[in-house]
């Protein structure tokens, strides 16, 4: 499926759903704010996938009083199966320079197409005197964890992230209980996970509509069937709870940062004024909890390495 195609299920999907969209609202404004004087931005996108999250960064950094900063954006996703592997995540690339070349923003983009724990620092070509933001929205799930592969990748990434020592890691999680070897426990998680969003559908858009169908049967659809139907390294869903982010985080080596109340106030008014009834946005420590009839699904929070 193309990306253009792509993109119109995620429209409806984020005019229907605050989840993402104010998960990306919240994570850019919060790198608009940091990147207020500097001269080179290099952000490292760990499961970029069609780059949807950065035009409306780029629009912002173009509008900075004094003129934009240098962007750099480095790409990473998973390999697609083929011969081309690396071919979506150039595309991204490709579309993301044009935007920025309308919006003069000067721009650089590296992409990566393989394991991320197999990644070396070295490969990221990280400068000097830059602001170095990691972004991780949603996509460390799709890592293995110790469950499926004894030296947990999940951990090594985690760790490859603290060796970058970014000014700011920015980590979004689908919150969820269906990571477990045990078929039934794992198979009930999945509908009371799952159930929550197409409720949320079938209260928003109506039935019939065709970028629902899409977004349903390529998402939501692909999904359920991996989780349910495939074991171990089969498996491309491994979520946590946010608070087994939490302990694994800083575990890791990294505090958590305050979100900026001014931001977080800004979201909640969108989703009160933008969206259902029935969509929350909480807090609870330092995370921003977004959720459906009182479901949390989806969580945010900032972080620094504890040596930074």
């Amino acid at each position: 499926i193309s990306a253009a195609v792509m993109l119109r299920g995620y429209q409806t999907y984020i005019r229907a759903c605050p989840f993402k969209k104010m998960s990306n609202l919240l994570a850019n404004k919060t790198i608009r704010k940091l990147a207020d004087s500097a001269t080179t931005l290099h952000i490292i996108d760990f499961g970029i996938l069609y780059g949807f999250q950065w035009p409306c960064l780029i629009q912002a950094l173009s509008e900075r009083r004094g003129g934009p900063p240098k962007l750099r954006i480095t790409g990473i996703d998973f390999p697609q199966p083929g011969f081309r592997p690396a071919e979506r995540v150039a595309d991204t690339g490709d579309r993301l320079a044009r935007y920025c070349e309308r919006f003069g923003v000067p721009f650089e983009y590296t992409a990566i197409a393989q394991k991320w724990e197999s990644i070396k620092v070295e490969e990221l070509k990280i400068e000097r005197d830059e602001l170095l933001v990691v972004n991780c929205l949603y996509r460390l799930q799709n890592v293995p964890d110790e469950t499926v592969v004894a030296n947990s990748p999940r951990d090594q990434v985690l760790t490859l992230i603290k060796r970058i020592n970014p000014d700011m890691f920015i980590q979004g999680a689908v919150t969820g209980t269906y990571n477990t070897p045990f078929f039934v426990t794992r198979f009930r998680e999945a509908l009371f996970q799952y159930s929550s969003m197409f409720d949320m559908y079938e209260a928003t858009v109506p039935r019939e509509d065709p970028n629902r169908l899409l977004f349903e049967e390529e998402v939501f659809g692909k999904d359920i069937t991996n989780i349910i139907a495939c074991e171990g390294t089969e498996r491309l869903n491994w979520p946590e709870t946010y608070k087994q982010w939490q302990a694994r985080t800083v575990r890791a080596g990294f505090r958590q940062l305050a979100l900026d109340q001014q931001i977080v106030g800004y979201v909640r008014s969108k989703v009160k004024a933008d969206y259902h009834k029935d969509f929350s946005v909480d807090e609870d420590g330092k995370w921003m909890l977004q959720g459906w009839k009182g479901r949390v699904l989806h969580a945010f929070s900032c972080w620094k390495p504890t040596n930074n």
